[in-house]
């Protein structure tokens, strides 16, 4: 049985170490950022967003310690920035938490959480959400998984917000580096109900449901191949390694890049050194 409550991918999180200096280094790649955001005092997180259709990612820094953010400050001690974890799109989180506990996994949460939001007229509103993680240690490849329930949609894909001088439009495919893709593909697919294929270099995909982009689990080895010229320092051999993002305009993309940009076969690449951890590859939609 299908998970009833989850629909895809609806954003990945990119952890980093100071924040705004981040957000100013994705502006610079040509990426349209959403003002800073302040997260629940019990989360002690701020965030940035990028918004695309109908996804979009999130970088996502560290301001206060506290319980809740101890997975991500470790996972930043250990591999650095990245991708760290990825959110599913839940129509009930509370629903959906309880789909999974009947599968024998305990749910964290549901937990509502909320942070203000300046909007394009200059009022303040409130970015709204209910999510809930599967248990820290089912991190297929490294990478955490949640599900958010988005309460208040339209303080989140706000239209000026959408518009990237990159032309980026959505998120294709996110990779994540592992030295065993199939078991991790596998262990993927039991817990959110998807089938795995493996894919013609050996890598394996998995739908993440609907239109939504896919996970595809490879080895740093043929991550290179897939991208050959582009460099792979400060990638882990386990953990996020890489986005492929829909450019509705490869021109512009390349443009916007500017001296960060790398072509690599029919991609525009920039390398994970200069993306905070994170291989950003651009692909024809």
């Amino acid at each position: 049985m299908a998970l009833k409550n989850i629909i895809g991918i609806d954003h990945a999180v990119v952890m980093v170490r100071d924040l705004d200096r981040a957000a100013e280094n994705y502006r610079q790649l040509g990426f349209t950022l959403s003002p800073r955001g302040t997260h629940s005092a019990h989360m002690g997180t701020g965030n940035y967003t990028i918004m695309f259709d109908p996804d979009y990612m999130e970088l996502l820094g560290v301001l206060v310690a506290t319980e809740h953010n101890a997975p991500a400050r470790a996972f930043v001690d250990r591999h650095g920035e990245g991708i760290e974890r990825i959110a599913f799109t839940a129509i009930d989180s509370a629903a959906g938490a309880e789909e999974i506990r009947a599968r024998g996994l305990t749910p964290i949460g549901p937990t509502d959480f909320e942070r203000p939001v300046t909007l394009p007229d200059g009022t303040i509103s409130a970015a709204k959400f209910r999510t809930f993680m599967w248990p820290t240690a089912e991190a297929p490849g490294g990478v955490r998984i949640f599900a958010c329930q988005h309460k208040t949609r339209e303080t989140v894909w706000i239209p000026e917000l959408m518009k990237h001088a990159n032309a980026a439009k959505r998120i294709r495919q996110t990779l994540i580096a592992t030295p065993e893709p199939a078991q991790d593909a596998a262990h993927l697919g039991r817990l959110i109900d998807r089938e795995p294929r493996t894919e013609a270099d050996g890598a394996v995909a998995v739908p993440s449901g609907g239109d939504r982009a896919d996970f595809v689990y490879l080895t740093l080895e043929q991550l290179g191949k897939r991208y050959p010229g582009v460099p792979l320092t400060g990638l882990s051999a386990r953990g996020g390694a890489a986005l492929v993002l829909v450019s509705g305009d490869l021109a512009a993309t390349e443009k916007a890049l500017g001296p960060a940009t790398l072509r690599s076969g029919a991609a525009i690449c920039v390398p994970p050194a200069k993306a905070n951890g994170t291989l950003l590859a651009f692909v024809a939609g």
